[in-house]
């Protein structure tokens, strides 16, 4: 068994295919550089990532196929799936080694799951930017706390930078501890030293606007203005709406 290991990038992985064609060695599994060998182990790689070899496969695979399917990959690599690194490489050799585009060959079983895969983190991209709600804070920056099943945090920026542009913003991923402040200008990457208070969903009242306590009960009272009781529905409210959205939603609190 031929095994490699990198960095768990995806610069890392796309260096790793580079060097897969050119050793003419493919391998059975991608292991982290700590993580134990297999039983039978016999060649293991070791894979320096790269940027100009990773440049080099990502311009490649854009030529094989589509930018949206390419955008598909990435949501793969985002779902922070197990297995889903070796996934991701055996598609990208698949779609190299094919004479054709593999997108909508779905009767291969990498292709079908690439794309499942992908639905499901796009899903809970159009899920955060439903269920977003942002808290203002004293100094005028409003912030959002989530904790999302995929890493779909990057894949709401373009969104977010555009609907409120005007406004300083963070959204942070609890589950991941990290986020992206924005200043106006751009959305960078941010990590708060502490965070346990926030896993609640709330700000503290001292951190507050003043008028955010205000704000958070006229969306009680909006919510339960539109709310008609005789059709209540929820197993449907928890399908459209799951409930790991809701602690941080006042007007469910």
């Amino acid at each position: 068994m031929t095994a490699f290991r990198y960095d768990k990038t995806f610069e890392g992985l796309l260096t790793a295919l580079f060097d897969a064609y050119s050793l003419k060695t493919f391998p059975e599994r991608l292991l982290s550089e700590n993580e134990l060998l297999p039983m039978f182990a016999g060649e293991v790689h070791h894979v320096i990532a790269d940027s100009r070899k990773s440049v080099r496969v990502w311009t490649a695979l854009e030529k094989k196929l589509s930018r949206p399917v390419c955008g598909m990959l990435m949501y793969v690599w985002l779902s922070e799936l197990p297995g889903s690194d070796e996934l991701l490489f055996r598609y990208m050799r698949k779609a190299f080694d094919a004479p054709v585009s593999i997108a909508t060959c779905f009767s291969d079983a990498d292709v079908l799951a690439v794309n499942k895969i992908a639905g499901k983190v796009s899903k809970e991209r159009e899920h955060l930017i439903q269920f977003v709600r942002f808290q203002k804070s004293a100094d005028g920056i409003f912030f959002a706390p989530v904790a999302p099943v995929y890493n779909a945090l990057p894949l709401t920026l373009p969104y977010f930078t555009d609907r409120f542009a005007d406004q300083k913003w963070l959204l942070y991923d609890l589950k991941r501890g990290y986020g992206y402040y924005y200043d106006l200008k751009a959305a960078a990457e941010v990590t708060l030293d502490h965070d346990e208070h926030l896993l609640d969903g709330k700000l503290d009242e001292a951190l507050m606007a003043q008028d955010e306590k205000m704000f958070q009960q006229m969306w009680k009272e909006y919510t339960l203005s539109l709310t008609i009781k005789e059709r209540l529905n929820p197993k449907l409210q928890c399908r459209q709406m799951p409930r790991r959205f809701w602690k941080f939603m006042p007007e469910k609190n």
